[in-house]
């Protein structure tokens, strides 16, 4: 949309008044706050809030983003051929995300108690050898290309350390050059106790979904990369 002070984008959101997860209902406004300008994202220009009856509304005002988004959903299907220093601002990005302090969880211990055995099996260590700050919410429709740029940060928080790359990892699975070339580029990352644990809670999350009925597609991919990273096979859930 077009304003006064040049091409903007416009957010809604709505939820009813006693379900609303502040959490999320909050998460661009603490990112604008919190995040180092330096992280090349759409910059929230102005907030409003109303509520009518049971229900609460919110319309965010953002910078135009000069990019499109990588892909047209968080499941990808080909690949995106970025260039070599679009990974490198990724890495970048991802290290001055995570040493952002904040009180907000991406992920939940609970959770990880009682879904990772369920998921996973047994035996599996339900605790992260560390926790640092995630977008939380990572994959190619959330990032843009071909100059770098990351959307939607309504879930950012902490989660076991290694959490984003981990989760653009198990998104990609069904293009196995872009898997790979993200192995290869974040290997400092997932190449650690810590990134191997991330990647078995990002598992754990996405095959809850599938379970749920979304991204299917991703059930047997997803199950089979957990199989690898525990040297054993699944039961089924």
């Amino acid at each position: 949309m077009a304003t006064g002070d040049g091409p903007a984008w416009l957010r809604l959101a709505s939820a009813p008044n006693d379900q609303r997860v502040d959490t999320f209902w909050n998460g661009s406004i603490d990112a604008e706050d919190a995040i180092p300008v330096t992280v090349p994202r759409p910059r929230l220009r102005a907030v409003h809030d109303w509520q009518e009856g049971r229900w609460s509304y919110r319309a965010e005002l953002y910078d135009r983003a000069p990019v499109r988004a990588a892909s047209r959903s968080a499941v990808l299907s080909t690949n995106p051929n970025v260039c070599p220093h679009w990974w490198n601002d990724l890495r970048s990005t991802l290290d001055a995300i995570s040493t952002v302090r904040t009180s907000r969880l991406t992920a939940f211990q609970p959770f990880l108690d009682h879904a990772m055995p369920r998921y996973l099996g047994t035996p599996v260590d339900t605790r992260a050898p560390s926790w640092s700050t995630a977008h939380g919410d990572l994959h190619f429709a959330n990032l843009g290309a071909p100059a770098f740029h990351l959307f939607d940060w309504e879930g950012w928080g902490m989660a076991p350390a290694g959490y984003d790359a981990a989760m653009l990892h198990s998104y990609s699975l069904l293009v196995p050059m872009t898997a790979a070339r993200i192995r290869a580029e974040l290997a400092h990352v997932l190449d650690t106790p810590a990134g191997r644990f991330a990647e078995l809670a990002v598992i754990t999350e996405l095959l809850h979904g599938t379970a749920r009925g979304d991204n299917t597609e991703l059930r047997e991919p997803l199950r089979n990369r957990a199989q690898h990273l525990l040297g054993r096979t699944l039961t089924e859930t």
